[in-house]
């Protein structure tokens, strides 16, 4: 996997930080892409593609000659309008966005299993310059608030029950609902979705265990809102196609078929999330043969019914609803500061925030009066420095 595989690799080594800057870039060029082709007419499956293809070659390009392994993290999802995410349909899928959809474009990058996700809502529009208005508008107030708080509160010394009131806080005013089951995964190597998480909208039936914030953590800070009710349910499971390998699992497989499917899937994505397009138009030789749809299909039955795949369902709103959805990786810097593109670095003393994918403007008369969260808002994401620190060091260099 990786030639440090022994030892646990975090933010106090620059060469780590380094590997998160790399897939940050890379994230922002393949999501930068993706919404510039986001034009009325576009099949959903091409948007998909281009995103895919812009991480796998801008990782081809970066630390030439090192032995590591670098790629899509998540694969490119596009999903309009009521679809909550996941979407990342197989190339037959003729399903194209028009003017006028919502549309969420969701995406990972990892070099050497260091990795940086990205999600981003654009208006589909004649122009991307013209002001987003009305619910969709509402909606992407919304989220942006949401994370703006988010980014704010996930800081060495806070802790996760500080995070979910302030995200209901946030969206409240703009009359939508956060989505139910939404998660912030902490992520280390080769980890996408960390077992330390914070659920946007905890319940009596849904809670997570409290933790505090520590430096050296890195975050997907994912937020989903919805103008519906904000509990998406799955229509077809067929519609699911983005899966990934249960590391914990062992089982022997029966069907030719089968094995050859995950024989696929532990090459090509032995530890990240993969789409099944990806699986049939990567496959060479005689997995090429075997790999056909129907094949594909009988295969991941089995792998799935024994628990060796963890699905990532494709779920929906109700038809009319709109589901907007921001996300970003948020690194828990021991010291100093630096910028990333399209990722947040904190810092106990405050944070430096830097994103280079497109965002849109919003019209709305909807704003947050809650005097505790506004003061949150306010808060600078950079820290302040020390003038102590200043004097200091204008004595030592006039005595020097």
């Amino acid at each position: 996997m990786s030639e440090h595989e022994d030892q646990e690799l975090d933010l106090s080594d620059d060469k780590v930080v380094t590997k998160y800057k790399a897939a940050a870039e890379i994230c922002n060029k393949a999501i930068s892409a993706v919404i510039e082709a986001c034009k009325d007419g576009a099949k959903v499956v091409d948007l998909c593609k281009i995103g895919d293809d812009v991480i796998n070659k801008e990782c081809a390009k970066s630390f030439k000659g090192k032995q590591i392994e670098k790629g899509v993290a998540f694969p490119t999802c596009v999903s309009p309008n009521s679809i909550v995410g996941h979407f990342s349909p197989l190339a037959d899928n003729t399903l194209a966005i028009k003017d006028g959809d919502l549309v969420k474009i969701d995406l990972g990058c990892h070099i050497d299993g260091f990795i940086a996700t990205q999600a981003q809502t654009v208006l589909v529009a004649a122009s991307f310059d013209t002001p987003v208005t009305g619910k969709a508008a509402d909606l992407l107030e919304a989220a942006r608030t949401a994370f703006n708080a988010a980014i704010r509160l996930v800081k060495p010394g806070k802790r996760v029950s500080d995070v979910a009131p302030k995200l209901a806080a946030a969206v409240e005013p703009f009359g939508v609902h956060l989505v139910e089951g939404v998660m912030s995964h902490q992520m280390k190597q080769f980890v996408i979705d960390g077992n330390k998480v914070i659920l946007n909208k905890p319940s009596p039936e849904h809670k997570v265990e409290d933790a505090e914030f520590e430096p050296n953590e890195v975050y997907a800070i994912d937020i989903v809102v919805s103008s519906g009710e904000g509990k998406p349910r799955m229509l077809d499971e067929k519609e699911t196609t983005v899966y990934k390998r249960a590391l914990d699992v062992e089982y022997k497989l029966k069907l030719k078929a089968s094995r050859a499917v995950f024989s696929e899937i532990s090459k090509k994505a032995p530890t990240m999330p993969f789409t099944v397009r990806a699986l049939v138009e990567g496959a060479e030789g005689e997995a090429k043969q075997e790999l056909s749809e129907g094949q594909l299909r009988l295969g991941l039955v089995e792998c799935l019914n024994h628990s060796l795949l963890h699905p990532y369902p494709v779920l929906h709103e109700k038809p009319g609803d709109l589901v907007a959805q921001i996300k970003g990786t948020v690194l828990l810097m021991p010291n100093g500061s630096d910028k990333i593109k399209g990722t947040v670095l904190l810092m106990p003393n405050g944070s430096d925030k830097v994103t280079s994918a497109p965002e849109q403007k919003v019209e709305t008369d909807k704003k947050v009066e809650d005097a505790e969260l506004l003061q949150l808002l306010a808060t600078s994401l950079k820290p302040r420095k020390s003038s102590k620190k200043k004097n200091g060091t204008k004595a030592a260099e006039a005595t020097a």
